[in-house]
């Protein structure tokens, strides 16, 4: 009596050649494209709202920063409405005056906090007033070849001035600064790399003194 052939179980046809490949190929290449996008989109995210990448096209910082240097500037602290404290390098819009004036809204200056809200500031004989007392240090290495009546910053406004005192437009010419126009506080130069690292807010050596 002849046996019974044993029960086959049917599987699924066989790949056609090379079909594991193909998927394996396009497997790969969708888990790259995937980690691309999130990479992209953290960077975009960074960008927006932590630290973006900035340049210096102006000498109105000088000596601090150099035309051309390249800086970060983080955007947490005026998103978080920290204060910004005299010494700190801000980024900003023009503020409306400056817009009337003819400067691109969409353009971003950079000048340094030399008094917050409600404290007074003026510059007499060559030098920064706040509050009635001599800044120091007052972050320029050049004498003030202007005078200004006593200022008192307004709720919500900072008074910002350029390192390079008498060659930039700042705030003894237009004005104090609307907080929610700044954009961020520069914290670190990453090019040219020979003054690679923080930028720092300690005093220049003041030319008067020697």
């Amino acid at each position: 009596m002849s046996a019974e052939p044993a029960e086959q179980v049917e599987g699924p046809p066989p790949p056609a050649p090379g079909g594991e490949a193909t998927t394996a190929s396009w497997g790969g290449l969708g888990r790259q494209l995937l980690s691309l996008l999130l990479w992209v989109g953290l960077a975009l995210v960074l960008r927006t709202w932590v630290v973006e990448p900035r340049w210096i096209p102006s000498g109105s910082m000088l000596p601090s920063l150099q035309l051309q240097d390249r800086i970060l500037v983080e955007k947490l602290r005026p998103r978080l409405g920290l204060p910004l404290r005299p010494g700190t390098v801000v980024v900003f819009h023009p503020p409306a005056n400056l817009v009337a004036a003819g400067y691109d809204p969409r353009a971003a200056l950079i000048k340094r906090v030399v008094a917050g809200p409600g404290e007074t500031v003026a510059v007499q004989d060559g030098h920064l007033l706040r509050d009635g007392v001599t800044v120091s240090p007052d972050w320029t290495p050049a004498t003030m070849d202007y005078s200004q009546e006593i200022n008192t910053v307004p709720p919500g406004q900072l008074w910002v001035l350029g390192d390079n005192r008498n060659a930039s437009l700042d705030s003894h010419v237009w004005g104090p600064l609307p907080q929610d126009e700044v954009i961020g506080t520069a914290i670190w130069r990453y090019w040219p790399l020979n003054r690679f690292g923080p930028i720092r807010f300690s005093p220049i050596t003041d030319s008067r003194s020697t």
